[in-house]
């Protein structure tokens, strides 16, 4: 179908701006740019209230982790998704997800905890799937402290945030544990290779939010070097065994560069016997999954998210 009504007037809006390409610009540019955005949105639309929202540390491989935990009304024990927020590895905070965040707490009704890994290129692969999993096993170690259950933990995220997602699934099963109950993944990046045909990746390279140019961008801020791409723990899809992994909903966009490689990615879930439910949402584009003040299909989207968690955590 064609673009959204609602994601058209979003794109045209962003292109009467005429702001710079983020591949022109430095990562300090870009991460000033969005705090001002996010603190004008946060003046125009109030977030959703939760009940109990903490800001917070724990210990990571390299430091402490900042984290934000957000419980939601009730007595507990609540099950937890722990969330990493998407932004290419090398921008966005917990500020820019806030309202997601509270959106999944009282939608899913769990506590989300979620994580501010150390960013790229001041700290690049693996430092942030090093992150991610630490800040997992510190949520189902430290469950009763949250007042959640340690045997209903998901891990979820959109974008990078898939990704490390899909990571976190694979080292946990690697390391014994923790046990987790499902994995939320939205638009995941999922291969590095890029350069393998997938359709969506050659369709919705101009115009729709994300383009080559700043997924270079993203990639050459966050990788090593080239034989990065091919390291199963930056580009999941490329993991030889995908048998045992935690139940999966992968969202997607049909005006998404990264379309096809999510479903690919839930194509092998599938074949390895992981139970995926695939929403593509028709007239999307990247990004749409957080815009819920601008997208009626971001607020379905959302509700569908919660509803597989409820149903994964047997709410």
């Amino acid at each position: 179908m064609p673009l959204h009504p609602q994601a058209q007037a979003y794109l045209d809006q962003m292109a009467a701006l005429q702001m710079p390409h983020i591949a022109t610009l430095t990562p300090d540019v870009v991460r000033a740019g969005i705090a001002a955005q996010v603190a004008i949105e946060r003046q125009q639309t109030p977030p959703d209230p939760v009940a109990r929202v903490e800001d917070c540390t724990i210990p990571g491989p390299a430091g402490a982790i900042p984290v934000r935990i957000y419980t939601p009304e009730g007595d507990g024990p609540f099950p937890v998704l722990v969330f990493f927020h998407g932004g290419g590895w090398v921008i966005c905070t917990l500020d820019t997800h806030d309202g997601l965040c509270r959106a999944l707490a009282n939608g899913a009704g769990c506590v989300v905890v979620s994580v501010d890994y150390r960013l790229a290129p001041e700290h690049r692969f693996p430092a942030a799937t090093e992150d991610c999993f630490a800040a997992t096993q510190w949520v189902a170690a430290h469950a009763g402290d949250l007042r959640a259950d340690p045997a209903r933990v998901a891990v979820g995220g959109d974008s990078a945030g898939g990704n490390l997602t899909a990571v976190v699934t694979q080292v946990a099963r690697a390391h014994g544990g923790p046990p987790l109950a499902f994995q939320l993944l939205i638009y995941p990046a999922v291969d590095f290779r890029r350069e393998t045909g997938y359709p969506s990746m050659a369709d919705n390279d101009q115009g729709y939010v994300l383009d080559r140019a700043a997924m270079e961008w993203f990639t050459n801020h966050y990788l090593r070097s080239d034989a990065d791409r091919t390291n199963e723990l930056a580009s999941p899809l490329l993991a030889t065994d995908l048998r045992g992994l935690p139940p999966a909903l992968v969202i997607t966009a049909e005006y998404d560069p990264l379309r096809d490689e999510g479903e690919a990615y839930a194509r092998r879930l599938h074949d390895a016997g992981v139970p995926v439910t695939v929403r593509r949402y028709a007239g999307m584009m990247h990004g749409f999954f957080g815009m819920i003040a601008q997208f009626d299909t971001a607020k379905e989207a959302v509700a569908e998210a919660g509803a597989a968690l409820r149903s994964a955590f047997g709410s």
